[in-house]
């Protein structure tokens, strides 16, 4: 081999040395800023056995905001995990739930229902790319194998998987010593004042495109996926709608249908299903247009949740 070979080998493998110190710094700082992220919070579960899982999208998220799933598991006894995410539908929350069910079991599942993630692909497929989503989950070579079967088989695009495996989104995150909080959680105390206009933006934001019928019939056939997915490991599944404020719930487009495809969904599997969009309608329950603060879980828990959690298998 040449000298100028020699020399090439040397500096391909020096920066290689570089780029993987760098990755394993990054890896460290997300396992001390971590929080939110479903994945994390699987890979650093010390428990094994869990009574419920949670799994929705964010309107799920406030019941594990500051200390309140320690509280629901206090009240009722249990033992919660909750690995909501933002902006994420049936598919995302599937592959969530495989890669939990790998190492850990439970004997429920609490699926959160929201219309807007059954309509679009950038709530699904287009999630496992998002780099905030990336940069704040652990490498794990099963969750890896997975992600690659999912690119496979579930439309996922494959530079999700590179970004996995290389560290692209952990190595360029610029939050990368902030800990992993949604802001939403920041807001928690906050009590929302109603405006029309933050409620429409909102809308838009999550219903981009609410009249492709196909999709929605595409997304619950994820949807009864997941279910089947929990019957294999005899797990009970109770699917809810969250309160949302009357302001933004007569915006949503489109709900009436959803709710008949999820009533029928749900009762051909023999699926409970229940419906508390309209349960609290007051401003003061919420720190935004549609997400409950802190006075808005406590009620919901108190209310209808506790009972939910608390009910026997049939």
């Amino acid at each position: 081999m040449t000298r100028q070979g020699r020399a090439a080998i040397a500096f391909v493998g020096i920066g290689l040395l570089i780029y993987a110190g760098v990755y394993f710094a990054a890896e460290r700082l997300l396992y001390r800023n971590g929080h939110s992220n479903p994945l994390f919070k699987i890979a650093t579960s010390e428990v094994r056995a869990f009574d419920w899982v949670i799994v929705g999208a964010s309107h799920a998220m406030p019941l594990d905001f500051a200390d309140f799933n320690a509280v629901m598991q206090g009240e009722a006894g249990l033992k919660i995990i909750n690995l909501a995410s933002p902006g994420t539908g049936p598919l995302y929350q599937r592959f969530v739930l495989e890669s939990f069910l790998r190492d850990h079991t439970t004997k429920n599942l609490l699926y959160v229902a929201d219309s807007f993630a059954f309509y679009a692909r950038s709530w699904n497929e287009d999630r496992f790319g998002d780099a905030k989503l990336l940069r704040a989950a652990p490498f794990d070579p099963a969750n890896a194998w997975l992600l690659a079967q999912y690119s496979r088989n579930e439309g996922v695009d494959p530079r999700a998987l590179v970004d996995y495996l290389a560290g692209f989104s952990k190595i360029n995150n610029r939050d990368r010593f902030q800990k992993d909080i949604w802001e939403g959680e920041l807001q928690f105390d906050r009590v929302y004042r109603p405006s029309a206009t933050a409620a429409r933006n909102r809308i838009a934001y999550l219903f981009p495109d609410s009249s492709r019928e196909a999709a929605l019939a595409h997304y619950l056939t994820e949807f009864t996926r997941l279910f089947e997915l929990a019957g294999q490991r005899n797990i009970r599944v109770v699917v809810i709608k969250m309160p949302t404020p009357g302001q933004f719930r007569a915006l949503v487009p489109n709900e009436a249908a959803f709710d008949a495809a999820i009533t029928a969904a749900t009762a051909n599997h023999g699926i409970g299903f229940r419906d508390l969009s309209a349960e609290l309608d007051e401003p003061r329950f919420y720190f935004d247009t549609d997400h409950l603060n802190r006075v808005g879980v406590a009620e919901l828990f108190a209310r209808h949740l506790k009972a939910i959690l608390m009910a026997p298998a049939n």
